[in-house]
This record gives structure tokens, sequence and C-alpha cells, in this order.
């Protein structure tokens, strides 16, 4: 079901055709997974009936006819809310990364929202992984070991990205205050 959201989203950035959208994925395939085309258009033709996308199909005489997907205002609607719902607790960094490559759509706050939350799921998940890690015979198997190190590592990169990612933000913003402090002030001396 994320998936079929996910391509929604990706509707909201620009009217595509399925091969275009499995194009996109293709390149992206280490990141977010690449479905096969089948699946691709299984999710377009269901957005399709639940009236998330409109289509138009364009004849050309030296190719095959191309069928483009643009997203209706109610796919816009849906895609919105999909974006700014949290991840569940379980969230993959699959998953994650899927919302965030769509959230420009998101206001600065959602984002730091979503963010956060995602450091929070992050960070128990290290929380757990450290002494499950620590607690392993270590008499393991090589290749265990270097899982259980891989995850760790993960997790600690993925919480120092979110950190830099946040402060980031919050420095944005604190260079936009005083902007917008300096519009108003503007604004208010024009009114008088």
């Amino acid at each position: 079901m994320s998936f079929r959201y996910f391509i929604l989203g990706l509707l909201t950035q620009q009217p595509m055709s399925g091969y275009d959208v499995k194009g996109y994925l293709g390149s992206l395939d280490w990141l977010v997974g690449s479905p096969s085309f089948g699946s691709v258009y299984s999710n377009l033709h269901v957005l399709l009936e639940d009236g998330l996308v409109d289509v138009e199909v364009t004849q050309n005489e030296e190719r095959p006819s191309r069928t483009v997907y643009s997203i209706t205002e109610a796919g816009t609607r849906v895609s919105q809310e999909w974006i700014s719902e949290p991840l569940d607790s379980s969230g993959s960094l699959e998953a994650f990364l899927r919302r965030l490559m769509l959230a420009n759509s998101l206001s600065d706050d959602d984002l730091v929202a979503c963010l956060r939350r995602r450091r929070s799921q992050v960070a128990a998940y290290q929380d757990a992984l450290e002494p499950a890690t620590e607690a392993q015979d270590k008499a393991l198997r090589l290749g265990q070991d270097l899982a259980f190190d891989f995850a760790l590592t993960a997790a600690r990169t993925e919480i120092a990205w979110l950190d830099r990612a946040l402060e980031c933000l919050s420095q944005e913003r604190l260079r936009e205050r005083p902007l917008e402090k300096q519009l108003e002030e503007n604004s208010r001396n024009l009114v008088r």
C-alpha cells in the first residue's frame, strides 16, 4: 500500500507514464526499492480506479501510444495525508526515505516533526540493539557478528545524519526569522 502512495507522490511532482515511473525508481533501486513493471502498472490502475489519477493517451505514428498519468485534486489530498502520517514504530529505512523524497510538500514544522519521529525510532532501535549485541555469544559466526556490527553502525550513522539535518533546519529558521521580523516592521512602517 505505501508503495502505491509513493507512486502517487511522484505524480505530484510531474505527470509520468508507467515506463517513466519504473525508470525513475530503477535509478533509485538501492535507496527505495524498485518493483516490477507489473507492480507499477497494477498500482497505477488502482490509483486510476480510485479517482486519484487521470490518464491521457497520446498516439504516435512511429511509436506505440503513450499513457501518461497525472494526479487529481483528490490524489493530491491523499498524497499529502500519507506523507504527513507518522510511520509506524517498525518503519523501515526504505519507507522513511520514500516519504522524505516527497517532503517538499510538507511545511517546515511537519518536516521537523517527521525527522524527530524518525530519530526517536532509530534511537530506540539502537538502544535495544546495543545490549543485544553485547550479550551475543562471542562464538557467533563471523557473518552474524558482521550483521550486528552493520546494524549498530547504520543506526549510529542515521542518528548523526538526522541530528545534522535537524540542526540545518534550525539554522535555516533562525536566518529566516530576522528577515520575517524585518518584513513585518517594514509593512508596519508603510501602514503608518
